[in-house]
């Protein structure tokens, strides 16, 4: 795979991630692993979005829409008694990517502020659209029977379903890494940096960014039919905006332009949300200062942090940043001045 070409002390560290998620969950008994599995599907998720903010610089608000088409599109066909895998995930990521293919190709005709707010718009007209299927439970949302199945493989037991599900997030993460390594990963790359540069030596903005929309909305489409697998229950909870706000925040908690920081990110949000609301329901209180204090003292991320912690960057007290183009530009050297 593509990451054990990194350095080798970033390989081992992956691999020694994958080896602690192979074994450690199931190992843990059913909670656990149902637990882990969960991560592993909003870590995909958080992938999608980190596809968008960290390689092309688009900030979204949309994502648990398509994230939620995925998860309805599942439901809806497994409730209808289609069963395969191999053809109700496929139809749910095909689904969704028409959904961002709609969404993209009329929310990035414009930037910033106003994407934001266009594709939020977009999220709230699918969540709203789902609130109004009474044939499918409106805003109570409707019971998935079963989980679907491989053909020769049932998912019903959890831990099986969790390996297919890691085996799934690989997958993506690998694809991803091929996707932003390649010659098209320069370009959007070079569009986030500088769109007006890169137009100018022939590469046009709006479609590359587009298939990145469209591809980021099929990765959440798979998410979402994986949730409505593991959960066995669709809502319209599952598109509504505070879910592409936590996205979001797994997403800078685990360091944005990394692909793997976003699934530890997934890891530590859920793992703190999962402890601090034994306690309190108002846990968010104790999260907003972490989040704060994540952006203002830690500039690269969980990931960026366990990598310098092992020493795997190869560099010593230079931390990776997460958008490298917004730091202070070195002015150009005084002429005569020494080098």
């Amino acid at each position: 795979m593509a990451f054990l070409a990194l350095p080798t002390r970033r390989g081992l560290l992956l691999l020694l991630l994958l080896a602690a998620a192979v074994v450690l969950p199931p190992w843990f008994g059913v909670y656990h692993t149902r637990f882990a599995t969960q991560i592993a599907i909003y870590g995909m998720a958080a992938l999608s979005i980190d596809l968008l903010l960290g390689y092309t610089g688009l900030i979204t608000f949309g994502q648990a829409a398509l994230f939620g088409v995925g998860a309805y599109a599942a439901g809806m066909l497994t409730v209808s008694g289609f069963t395969n895998a191999l053809v109700v995930w496929p139809l749910a990521i095909l689904v969704s990517m028409l959904f961002a293919l709609a969404i993209g190709s009329l929310s990035l005709r414009t930037r910033g502020f106003q994407f934001i707010m266009v594709t939020l718009a977009f999220a709230q007209m699918v969540y709203y659209f789902a609130q109004s299927l009474r044939n499918w439970g409106g805003d109570d949302g409707f019971t998935v029977p079963q989980r679907n199945d491989l053909g020769f493989l049932s998912l019903a037991d959890h831990t099986t379903f969790y390996y297919v599900v890691l085996a799934l997030l690989v997958l993506v993460l690998w694809l991803s890494q091929r996707i932003v390594r390649s010659e098209f990963g320069l370009v959007i790359r070079g569009i986030r940096d500088n769109e007006r540069r890169a137009a100018a030596v022939g590469f046009p903005p709006y479609p590359y960014k587009l298939v990145v929309f469209v591809i980021a909305g099929g990765i959440a489409g798979l998410a979402g039919a994986l949730m409505a697998n593991h959960a066995k229950f669709v809502s319209p909870a599952v598109l509504s905006w505070q879910l592409s706000g936590e996205l979001l925040a797994m997403v800078i908690l685990g360091s944005a332009n990394s692909l793997v920081g976003p699934i530890l990110g997934a890891a530590f949000f859920l793992a703190f949300r999962d402890v601090l609301s034994d306690f309190t329901e108002h846990w968010m209180l104790f999260f907003g200062p972490l989040l704060v204090a994540r952006v203002l003292l830690m500039k690269d991320g969980i990931w960026g942090l366990l990598v310098r912690a092992t020493g795997a960057d190869g560099k010593r007290g230079v931390p990776k940043v997460d958008f490298p183009e917004t730091g202070a530009a070195t002015p150009n050297p005084t002429p005569g001045a020494s080098p």
